[in-house]
């Protein structure tokens, strides 16, 4: 499998299932959300799970383990007060208290590389419990 990218500064590489995955929620809206994971043995950032269109945003946060630090991406899509269909795309770093210190460090210095790779974020959240990343705070920082 080729790879997409390299990280620099951890040498952590991005599949192409990770960025063709993201495209396929970006332009033809087949994924809801796509929740990726650094696999340490192989160093490659790759897919853990995506959610289909029918998902909504619990189906994502339910997705997250408790104990170990995952990156997602979500799709959320609203209507304006003037009636405007729009779609903001978020970047999650999930990174809870319970998870180890050495997958801690690992993700925080790996995020940028894998930011790089997915274009079209419109947000970032950085959570370390469900209420830092609450379903209201995604559509405030939405609007």
């Amino acid at each position: 499998m080729a790879m997409a990218f390299k990280m620099a500064t951890t040498g952590i590489r991005v599949t192409d299932e990770c960025t063709s995955s993201f495209m396929e929620m970006k332009w033809k809206k087949i994924h809801r959300y796509i929740v990726f994971k650094i696999d340490e043995k192989s160093r490659k950032v790759t897919v853990d799970k995506v959610g289909g269109a029918g998902e909504n945003y619990h189906d994502l946060t339910a997705s997250l383990p408790v104990d170990d630090c995952r990156y997602a991406v979500f799709d959320f899509d609203f209507v304006t007060v003037d009636n405007c269909r729009k779609s903001k795309i978020f970047f999650i770093a999930w990174s809870p208290e319970a998870s180890r210190i050495r997958a801690k460090i690992l993700y925080a210095t790996s995020k940028a590389g894998l930011r790089r790779v997915l274009e079209g974020i419109h947000y970032e959240l950085q959570a370390t419990d469900p209420t830092e990343m609450g379903f209201d705070i995604i559509q405030d920082r939405a609007k």
